[in-house]
Parts: structure tokens; C-alpha cells; sequence
């Protein structure tokens, strides 16, 4: 689903040109669960942004769903993100003034879902979730691990193929984290490939598969099997 073909990444800082990613390949199958780990500088945010097509490589190519976006218009490439790619943040980056619903339902009305549709799929997502008594409370009446599902809600309302998740327990309590967690395995359970950025060994090996980065290149790719 996800292919990276020698893909480099140069930032230019002052007279200086730092290899955020140093000839990166890389092949994820729709489905799969990966939890991508390193110190910080080794490239795994860089990396994710490529990946989400936020950011595009300085050279290489990007093969997504059988596509090669590398190319593609920004707007192309927004409107393939926005069918194909979920976000979840370490600080939710929900809308202040909207209440969970208008919060989960943004992405539809951005794409122009009709409204009773958004009705619909807000509603079975709040329940999916467990916030359907939450749904007309704003982001700080709710606590963090009822914000990050509402961001995994709001991150998965468009049924895209992979959710990228960015370090999304790092600001939540044991008990809220693995909620999350559960949450997100759930999905990765009807096949939505799952990457998640971690610093965490523990939830790292609740992974099936483990790439380790340092210096803008990955140094280990380690398959696991069944998730722990």
C-alpha cells in the first residue's frame, strides 16, 4: 500500500544541508502495524510527514495505494490525503469552539458529505468510540483520553486506508493510553494499516512489525508476528 523508493529529505539551514532522510525505502502492506521508533533528529517525524503527504521528498519516489503521488498537485495530493490517510496528534489539534460532533464530522464537510450522511457517521463513530453521551461537549469539557478519541474519531470519519498515529498516548494517564490503544488496534483489526510513532518500548512490542531510524535512514526492520 505504502511504497518509499530511495526518497531523501534535504533541509537547507543556513549555508548548511541536513539529510532529515537519507535514502529511505520501504514497503508496508495494507493492514499492517508498525510502530516506528528512534531518538529525536533520526527522521521518524519527517518520515510520517512524507508518508501523510504533508511534506514531499527532495528526491526519491512515493507509491501510495498503487498511485505515485510524488508528483501530484498540491491539491491532488490534499485530496488524496484527505480519502486515504488518518491523522492522530499527541495533542489532539482539535477546533476549541466546536463540540465533539462538529469536531468528528470537519473532515465530511471539508469533502462535502451531505448533511444527513454526517449525521449518520458521527453518530456510529461517537458509538464505536464510546462518547456518544459526549457529543455536544467542546474539547475542554472533556477529559484527554475523551479528546484523543474524539481525534481518532474525527481522523478515521472518512474510512481512509492508514492512520498515522504521532506519539497519541503521550500526554495521557496508563489508563486512558491503552484505552486509546485498544481503539486504534481495533481498527488496525479491520485492516486499516496502523503506524504509530513511540518512544515507548511497551507499546512498541504491541506492534507486529518495529522500525528503528537513526540518522535519517532506518537501521532495523524487525517483524514480530502477532501483536502482543
Amino acid at each position: 500500500m505504502i511504497q518509499l523508493q530511495q526518497v531523501h529529505r534535504i533541509f537547507e539551514v543556513g549555508d548548511q544541508k541536513v539529510h532529515a532522510l537519507d535514502d529511505v525505502s520501504l514497503d508496508i502492506k495494507r493492514g499492517e502495524y508498525i510502530a516506528l521508533m528512534g531518538p529525536s533528529g533520526s527522521g521518524k517525524s519527517t518520515l510520517l510527514n512524507i508518508v501523510g503527504l504533508l511534506d514531499r521528498p527532495t528526491s526519491g519516489k512515493y507509491v501510495l495505494d498503487g498511485q505515485n503521488v510524488t508528483a501530484l498537485s498540491d491539491q491532488s495530493q490534499a485530496e488524496m490525503r484527505r480519502d486515504k490517510i488518518g491523522f492522530v496528534f499527541q495533542f489532539f489539534h482539535l477546533v476549541p469552539r466546536l463540540n465533539a460532533s462538529e469536531n468528528i464530522a470537519l473532515p465530511m464537510v471539508l469533502a462535502g458529505v451531505p448533511v444527513a450522511e454526517r449525521k449518520a457517521r458521527v453518530s456510529r463513530i461517537l458509538d464505536a468510540v464510546g462518547l456518544t453521551d459526549r457529543a455536544h461537549h467542546r474539547p475542554d469539557q472533556l477529559s484527554g483520553g475523551q479528546r484523543q478519541r474524539v481525534a481518532i474519531a474525527r481522523a478515521t470519519v472518512m474510512e481512509p486506508a492508514a492512520i498515522l498515529a504521532d506519539e497519541p498516548t503521550g500526554n495521557l494517564d496508563s489508563a486512558s493510553g491503552k484505552d486509546v490503544l485498544d481503539i486504534l488496534e481495533a481498527l488496525n483489526d479491520n485492516n486499516i494499516t496502523l503506524i504509530v510513532v513511540t518512544h515507548d518500548l511497551d507499546i512498541a512490542k504491541r506492534a507486529r512489525r518495529r522500525l528503528h531510524m537513526v540518522d535519517g535512514c532506518i537501521d532495523s526492520d524487525t517483524t514480530t508476528g502477532e501483536r502482543k
